[in-house]
C-alpha cells in the first residue's frame, strides 16, 4: 500500500499556481478580438482567467486597464508591421499596395477573431478604453502620414485618410464574415486607386 499518495479529494500540499499575468493578457486578447470589447464582462474574463473579481482589479485596475495591456501586446505582435512595410525608399504605391493586402490577410486570419482589435475598440462605449485605441490607430496614420510625405508632400494627407478609411472597412467586413478573397479583392483594388492617384 502506497502511503504517499493524498486521500481522494484532498488538495495537494505545497504553493498554489501562482496568476501568470502574461498568459492572462493573452486569454483574454482573444475573447476581446472575438467578441469586441462592449460584449466582455468582467464576469466573462474572471471566469475564462480563473480568478475572482478582487484579483482581478488587483492585477489590472479595470476592464479598460487590462484592455490597454492587451493593446500593446497586440501592437506588438498582432498589428499591422507598419515600419517593416513602409520602408525608407520604398515606392508609394507599391508600399501602401502591401500594406492594405496585408491588412486583408490578417483581418481574415482567425475567422474566430476577425478584423482588427484596434479599429474595432475605437469604437467600443468605454471612453478610457476608445480613447487607447484611437490613439494607437492615430499613431498608425501618422505613420502613413510621414511616409507618404517623405515623397510625395501634397498626396500625404489625402492617402493616410484614405488608408485608414480602407483598413476600416476591411476590419468591418472580416467581422462580418468576408473571406479572404473578397478582402483581398478589395484591397488589390484600393491599392489600384492609391497607383492611379499618384501618377495622376
Amino acid at each position: 500500500m502506497n502511503t504517499n499518495n493524498p486521500p481522494e479529494g484532498a488538495r495537494p500540499r505545497g504553493r498554489p499556481r501562482r496568476f501568470d499575468a502574461d498568459q492572462a493578457v493573452a486569454t483574454a486578447q482573444r475573447l476581446f478580438h472575438a467578441r469586441g470589447y462592449d460584449a466582455v464582462s468582467i464576469a466573462d474574463l474572471t471566469e475564462a482567467l480563473g480568478i475572482n473579481p478582487p484579483s482581478f482589479y488587483a492585477a489590472f485596475g479595470s476592464k479598460a486597464g487590462l484592455y490597454g495591456r492587451i493593446l500593446g501586446r497586440y501592437s506588438a505582435a498582432g498589428a499591422l508591421p507598419l515600419q517593416e512595410i513602409l520602408r525608407p525608399g520604398r515606392p508609394v504605391a507599391e508600399a501602401l499596395a502591401a500594406l492594405l493586402e496585408d491588412a486583408a490577410r490578417r483581418y481574415a486570419a482567425d475567422p474566430a477573431a476577425a478584423g482588427c482589435l484596434v479599429i474595432e475598440g475605437a469604437r467600443c462605449n468605454d471612453p478610457e478604453a476608445r480613447q487607447a485605441a484611437r490613439a494607437i490607430a492615430a499613431a498608425a496614420a501618422e505613420a502613413i502620414r510621414d511616409f507618404v510625405a517623405r515623397t510625395h508632400p501634397q498626396a500625404a494627407g489625402r492617402l493616410a485618410d484614405y488608408v485608414m478609411t480602407v483598413t476600416t472597412g476591411l476590419s468591418a467586413m472580416a467581422r462580418d464574415g468576408h473571406g479572404l478573397d473578397r478582402l483581398l479583392a478589395t484591397a488589390r483594388l484600393a491599392g489600384l486607386a492609391v497607383e492611379r492617384s499618384l501618377a495622376g
